[in-house]
């Protein structure tokens, strides 16, 4: 089986009247323009998983040009999950193996499991494309560098669909693989720099993969070496990300001082900083001021977050470990932090519509992100809707490696308790003790 990618189009959008025209007529211009607008999948996605130039997607979203050839039309079929009879193609290999999002007993992991055992039987080159990594010749060019990062946004995928648990010792084998090539390589140009500011990234992934598992303190020691290396590199985003991670982390410590982070993050931006990660660096210090009761500082930091994504030129590269931050994750964020600061009239609107656009094939994410929905409910006094919020998180998170939704869910379901005469917690309270 192979994995979900981020890029791939819902079928109520593949079925709309000019999305289908525009596919049968391979105008995927159009395409890449309705599925930014309608479905949120930005155009540095659609390049990375296209394997196309980011300046060539817009302009091919502005009318410029057109894909002619067959192995592209091929490649973007696989990475929009087009199915091959709409584009005048054989069926692809995944249409036979493409999942829904529960199997037959009515379990949502189904995917997650096939692809384990895809990864533990055969190898993780089984599970997802082009892993195999590329053997180093006896100097290390900046064009290897670059082989090196594409497989580390390859296997940044798997974070989709497992959880740090069992993704942390794969992150953490490249991170040592690249600390023994930057020991005993010889390099030219500047492919130690290179490679050096790939380092940071990867620890940045394997820290993230260490906290989703429960390791707190090896999280902490991955960021804080991520920085470094981030510096040594002269990596400006990367290591404001570093420490846009660690105030990330130091939220359950001390408020205050995650905050001050988080603030330390988003002064690194400088002009030529991308739009996603200015982005992302504001809504970190939104979650950390919401979280330490700062409203007015909150609303200053998701309307920066929104400006850096409306700023965004079509033609603009962007890292591939900051291309998933969109509107849709912005109005979660947005909803996540209005729950925080008590306000659920304003949370349960924004998260309703973003989660209505969250596939349930990012099982944790989804799971967490409908947690604070479920507070939001709560808050507002609609126990029945916590109640089956919860329950639906609940299903999500079953046979995910990550502690974080146990740890959401828990509290809810501690308060929903007082209401254990109605209904829909009672049944809730029932499953949660099976």
């Amino acid at each position: 089986m192979t994995y979900p990618p981020p890029t791939a189009l819902p079928h109520d959008f593949i079925d709309q009247e000019d999305v289908h025209r525009a596919l049968v007529a391979h105008d995927f211009g159009t395409v890449f323009r309705l599925a930014r607008e309608r479905a949120g999948i930005s155009y540095s996605r659609i390049a990375t998983e296209c394997d196309i130039k980011p300046n060539r997607v817009g302009e091919l979203a502005r009318g410029i040009g057109r894909i002619t050839t067959f192995e592209k039309i091929v490649q973007i079929s696989d990475a929009l999950r087009i199915p091959g009879h709409v584009l005048g193609l054989a069926a692809q290999p995944w249409e036979s193996d493409s999942p829904g999002h529960i199997d037959e007993t009515g379990h949502p992991h189904v995917r997650r499991r096939t692809i384990l055992q895809a990864a533990t039987t055969t190898g993780l080159a089984a599970a997802l494309p082009s892993l195999h990594r590329p053997e180093p010749s006896r100097r290390i060019t900046p064009a290897y560098v670059n082989q090196l990062r594409a497989r580390t946004a390859r296997l940044r995928r798997l974070d989709i669909v497992l959880g740090g648990g069992d993704t942390h010792r794969v992150y953490l084998a490249e991170v040592q693989h690249t600390k023994s090539l930057l020991r005993d390589a010889v390099f030219t140009g500047d492919s130690r720099q290179k490679l050096t500011g790939l380092l940071a990234e990867q620890a940045q992934q394997a820290g993230w993969a260490a906290f989703d598992g429960g390791r707190a303190r090896e999280a902490r020691s991955l960021y804080e070496e991520s920085r470094t290396h981030a510096r040594d590199a002269h990596d400006d985003d990367l290591y404001g990300n570093a420490l846009a991670f660690l105030a990330y982390q130091e939220l359950s410590d001390d408020r205050r001082a995650a905050v001050s982070v988080a603030r330390a993050s988003c002064a690194t931006i400088t002009p030529s900083t991308p739009s996603t990660v200015r982005a992302l660096l504001h809504e970190r210090l939104a979650w950390a001021c919401a979280v330490d009761g700062h409203v007015t500082d909150t609303e200053r930091a998701l309307d920066a977050a929104r400006d850096a994504l409306d700023n965004t030129e079509d033609d603009e590269p962007q890292p591939d470990w900051s291309a998933w931050v969109d509107y849709t994750e912005l109005e979660i964020m947005t909803g996540r932090c209005w729950t925080e600061l008590d306000r659920p009239l304003r949370a349960v609107p924004v998260l309703t519509r973003a989660l209505g656009r969250y596939s349930d094939d990012n099982a944790r994410d989804k799971s967490l992100y409908l947690s604070w929905l479920a507070q939001a409910y709560l808050t507002a006094g609609e126990v029945e809707e916590a109640a089956r919020h919860v329950g639906r998180a609940a299903s999500l998170a079953y046979g995910v490696a990550s502690q974080r939704p146990a740890q959401r869910l828990a509290p809810l379901i501690t308060r929903l308790r007082t209401h254990a005469g109605i209904g829909a917690v009672r049944e809730l309270l029932d499953r949660a003790a099976v």
